[in-house]
């Protein structure tokens, strides 16, 4: 019996690897340096540095950054794209919006495939799905041969009007397959039939430029796993926080642009529900960003309204996640206006803060915190030393531009990165009608923990989790997903004109679907569950929320209340004399996976046996003695008083005076203000 179920994180600073084995119900983690030149590698480097048999794991479960970095470098294949007649330039014209509407200098990104590289044929499917010209197979032949002699390597197939008839698309999509055997093709009608051709397009356009790159890592992958021992399926965490096998990803690469990222979300979601909270805002701070969640009555947000690069969206359900350029190795420096800036810029792995002495020079966040005394000199179980002198010179650059001294410096440094993460936490919650009050925090991450408290006393959240192992924490969350598809359609109707009748059949049809995906990943049907939504929106607008369904047979007059409750809470408003249509129609399909039961545990030792030293630690605008533990040794129900300093191999918690932190039965610390 294989005991071994292991989960790792390719970030984009380090691996982050963990182990829980059955047999003992034991956890071990470690973390090793990320090499996203050769992202494999660092997977493999992780295993061997667990000291992990192949043979002996029983599930491998992993999110990964190779879709994310693939498309910000855009070190992407050469890809082209065939489309209607006249439409050639979506991709350029986009929605016709930016980032910044008040910064006129400042551009969207290129397209992924330049104009050179898109192609028309005559072909035409009018809204209704008829088919008004039919493909020319002579034609489209002779643009196979073009492409051949080009040396494309993939092909993104969307024609309009697609999303209601896609036969037209897949006539093209054959004859190129029989033309271009070697080439990667996918079509519209398949990967995202949905109506608004830009976004439609655009998330083709990213699952025909990742299909190659995604495919290429996955048979690596696979090839090294089975030379250590492992044969079972590699899951791969996607956008929907669910997870697929090694023989569905190709199909759906864009599905993995933002894999990683997914797997802190749902980490933070179970060690709230862990804790008792059903509300919980998740805050991974890593070495390079901040990725921020949100979970409300026990679901964590979902949107179909996300992209890697502002003007390229992709269409395909995903966890709301809110990023910013605040992490570990994030440069503090000065704006043209004199002002003090921290982030988006960050060092990275390499060359990395000053006080990691591999050749950085500028102060970073990691610097500042070493400088307060809130980091020790020491990480990762001392296998890493950082070098105080290295810091303080660092920050010295940003006292020298300010006046201050070089505490004064590190500390507004602090200030600032906290104040950038509490904009990022109104966002995902008050901007959406949640008061942040009614909240836990879940601080994780290798930095997560040192600012935890902080942020919670600025949004006034009364509590913070910091879970047994915060910088693997997102590693961890990949061992507690199902295997999940999202099927959609678009279905507009006024809703006073449909029949419960009538969306059972177009829902059965969808789960057919459903099913053949489920049962090709190797689930079995008493292991599957499929869920409905319906897309609905107030006439006229074009905004839409997707209202549950619980059973075959909806009372649609319940069905409506729902839509007119929801768009009360996200959007303050609702008009229930207003008309409402329906959009479109979702189904999402989840396949169970066996999860892993962490273990319980009981008091044992003292919490003055985990005493390492008292250091001066900089807290409210002076130096303070404060206590440093060492957590593996600080036994559970311990009453933790601040200030104090709790230090681990994977990071560092900060708690700050007049807090009290508790530790659980799971080992997670609880932090609370004294009141």
């Amino acid at each position: 019996m294989k005991p071994i179920r292991l989960a790792i994180d390719v970030g984009g600073t380090f691996t982050d690897v963990f182990v829980f084995d059955e047999d003992t119900r034991s956890i071990s983690v470690t973390k090793t340096s990320s090499t996203p030149s050769n992202p494999e590698q660092g997977i493999l480097d992780g295993i061997e540095k667990a000291k992990i048999k192949g043979g002996d794991i029983k599930v491998f479960s992993h999110g990964t950054t190779v879709g994310t970095n693939a498309l910000i470098e855009r070190k992407l294949p050469k890809t082209a794209l065939v489309t209607t007649k006249g439409f050639r330039d979506v991709p350029e014209i986009r929605r016709g919006t930016k980032l910044d509407l008040w910064d006129a200098y400042k551009d969207n990104a290129k397209p992924y495939i330049q104009r050179r590289d898109r192609f028309e044929i005559n072909e035409r499917i009018d809204f209704n799905g008829n088919i008004l010209t039919p493909v020319d197979l002579n034609e489209v032949r002779q643009l196979a041969q073009k492409l051949k002699k080009r040396g494309t390597e993939s092909i993104a197939v969307c024609f309009m009007n697609a999303y209601v008839n896609g036969e037209n698309e897949k006539i093209v999509k054959e004859i190129l397959q029989e033309e271009l055997p070697n080439v990667y093709v996918c079509a519209s009608s398949e990967v995202l039939p949905e109506i608004f051709e830009h976004e439609r397009m655009s998330t083709t356009i990213v699952n025909a430029v990742l299909g190659p790159i995604i495919s290429k890592y996955i048979s690596t992958l696979e090839g090294e796993m089975e030379q250590k021992g492992y044969e079972d399926d590699i899951l791969v965490l996607h956008s929907g926080g669910g997870v697929m096998t090694s023989s569905t990803v190709p199909r759906y690469a864009a599905r993995i642009a933002s894999s990683g990222i997914a797997a802190g979300a749902i980490a933070s979601k179970h060690i709230a529900k862990l804790c008792g909270f059903n509300n919980a805002i998740g805050l991974d701070m890593g070495g390079t960003s901040t990725d921020i969640s949100l979970m409300y009555d026990g679901d964590i947000r979902i949107t179909k309204d996300w992209y890697i690069e502002y003007g390229y969206p992709i269409g395909f359900p995903s966890i709301e996640i809110l990023t910013i350029g605040a992490g570990g190795g994030s440069i503090a420096w000065k704006d043209e206006g004199g002002s003090l800036r921290n982030g988006p810029q960050s060092a990275g792995a390499v060359p990395g803060p000053a006080c990691y002495m591999r050749g950085g020079v500028e102060p970073t966040n990691s610097d500042a915190n070493l400088v307060l005394g809130r980091l020790g000199a020491n990480l990762l179980d001392g296998s890493m030393h950082l070098n105080q002198e290295r810091a303080e010179q660092a920050v010295n650059k940003i006292a020298e531009e300010f006046h201050y001294s070089t505490v004064e410096a590190a500390d507004a440094i602090i200030e600032l990165a906290n104040a950038n993460m509490c904009d990022a936490l109104r966002l995902i919650s008050v901007r959406r009608g949640y008061d942040p009050r009614e909240f836990a925090l879940v601080a994780f991450g290798g930095a997560g923990p040192l600012h935890g408290a902080y942020l919670a006393k600025e949004m006034e959240i009364p509590t913070v989790i910091v879970p047994p192992h915060p910088g693997v924490a997102a590693a961890m969350g990949c061992l507690l997903v199902d295997v999940r598809h999202d099927l959609s359609k678009t279905y507009v109707r006024k809703f006073d004109e449909v029949s419960s009748e009538e969306l059972d059949l177009e829902f059965s049809a969808l789960e057919k679907e459903a099913e053949k995906l489920l049962d090709d990943e190797g689930v079995a049907k008493d292991n599957a569950t499929l869920m409905r939504y319906i897309e609905m929106r107030y006439s006229g607008q074009w905004r839409s929320l997707a209202i549950p369904i619980s059973s075959k047979t909806p009372s649609l007059l319940e069905t409506l209340e729902a839509f007119h409750q929801e768009h009360e809470r996200e959007y303050a408003f609702s008009n229930r004399n207003q008309s409402v249509e329906i959009y479109g129609l979702q189904l999402t399909a989840i396949g169970t996976v066996p999860k892993p039961e962490f273990p319980k545990y009981g008091p044992s030792g003292s919490l003055e046996d985990a005493l390492k030293e008292i250091r001066e630690v900089y807290f409210e605008n002076e130096f303070v003695p404060t206590k440093v533990y060492d957590r593996e040794k600080i036994p559970v129900t311990s009453e933790i008083h601040g200030p104090a300093i709790v230090e681990q191999l994977d990071a560092t918690t900060v708690i700050p005076p007049e807090y009290t932190a508790v530790v659980d039965e799971y080992k997670n610390i609880i932090i609370t203000v004294n009141k």
